[in-house]
C-alpha cells in the first residue's frame, strides 16, 4: 500500500534530531511521498536540504506561512521570493501560504504576502497550498482571479458551501488525523469526491484523541488516516491509498 503525507512541517524545531527516525518510521510504514511544507525563509532553505537528503521521497514546497508575516524582516519578503525562484525545478509547490482570521491585526501584510506567493506560483507555474482558517469563502472567491488551477485546500473543515465551489472548479482537499474523530471533517470527506482528496499529517501538531493520544504526530499516521477515510468511503483501504496516491501524481506531477 503506497501511502502519502501532502502536508507536514519537517522543519519545525519539534523534529530536531529525529528525522532519520521518522524517515524511517515512514519507510517501514508504507508512506512513499512525503510534502514539507515550509512557513519562512530559514524553513524553505531547510526544506530544500531534506529534499535532497531523500531523494524520492521528501518533496519541498516553498513559501511563508500566514502565521508569520509579523516576523518577516526588512526585504525578507523578496529574499523568500528569489530564494524560491533560485529552486526552481527542486520545488513541487508554493506552501504553506493563505489567510487566517485570527490574525486580523496583520490582515493587511497577509493579504500583500498572500498575493506575492500566488503571483509566484503563477510566474513559476507551481500548484499552491493554502491555509484558510475562516477565510475560506474569501480565498475560494480570490482565486479565479490568478492564472492557476491546481489548489490544494489544506485541512478544509467549512463552509460546505466554498467546497463545493472547490470541488466544481477542480481543486484538492487534504484531511488528516483528525478525520479519525472529528464529525466536521468526516462529514468533508464523506462529501468530497475521492478523486480530489490527498491525506496529510500536518506534523508536528499534536492530536489527544483517539488512536494518537499526544504522540507527537509523524508521516506514518497516514495509515490511520486512509483507515478512516476507507470506513467512510465504504471501500477497501488498499482502494483508497491507490486513488491517494494517484491524485498526488495528478496534483503534484510526480510519481510516489
Amino acid at each position: 500500500m503506497k501511502l502519502i503525507d501532502a502536508h507536514v512541517h519537517l522543519s519545525e524545531t519539534e523534529y530536531t534530531g529525529r528525522i532519520d527516525e521518522l524517515i524511517a518510521d515512514a519507510k517501514n510504514s508504507g508512506v512513499t511521498a512525503i510534502v514539507t511544507n515550509s512557513i519562512d525563509l530559514v524553513t524553505c532553505q531547510k526544506d530544500i536540504h531534506l529534499s535532497q537528503l531523500y531523494p524520492g521521497l521528501v518533496y519541498p514546497a516553498l513559501g511563508i506561512h500566514p502565521w508569520n508575516v509579523n516576523m518577516l524582516k526588512e526585504n525578507e519578503l523578496q529574499e523568500t521570493i528569489d530564494y524560491i525562484q533560485s529552486q526552481k525545478g527542486k520545488v513541487v509547490a508554493i506552501g504553506e501560504i493563505g489567510l487566517d482570521y485570527k490574525y486580523e491585526s496583520t490582515w493587511e501584510q497577509q493579504t500583500l504576502v498572500f498575493d506575492k506567493m500566488l503571483c509566484l506560483a503563477e510566474t513559476m507555474d507551481l500548484p499552491v497550498i493554502i491555509h484558510s482558517r475562516g477565510t475560506t469563502d474569501k480565498i475560494v472567491e480570490m482565486l479565479p482571479s490568478y492564472r492557476f488551477n491546481k489548489v490544494l485546500l489544506h485541512w478544509f473543515s467549512h463552509p460546505i458551501a466554498a467546497l463545493t465551489k472547490a470541488i466544481d472548479r477542480g481543486y484538492f482537499i487534504t484531511e488528516g488525523p483528525p478525520v479519525s474523530y472529528s464529525n466536521g471533517i468526516r462529514e468533508v470527506v464523506e462529501k468530497t469526491p475521492l478523486t480530489n482528496l490527498l491525506t496529510e499529517t500536518d506534523g508536528p501538531v499534536t492530536y489527544w484523541k483517539q488512536p494518537y493520544n499526544g504522540q507527537l504526530t509523524k508521516p506514518s499516521h497516514i495509515r490511520s488516516v486512509v483507515d478512516a477515510v476507507a470506513d467512510i468511503k465504504k471501500m477497501p483501504a488498499e482502494e483508497v491509498a491507490e486513488q491517494i496516491a494517484q491524485n498526488f501524481e495528478v496534483f503534484f506531477n510526480i510519481k510516489p
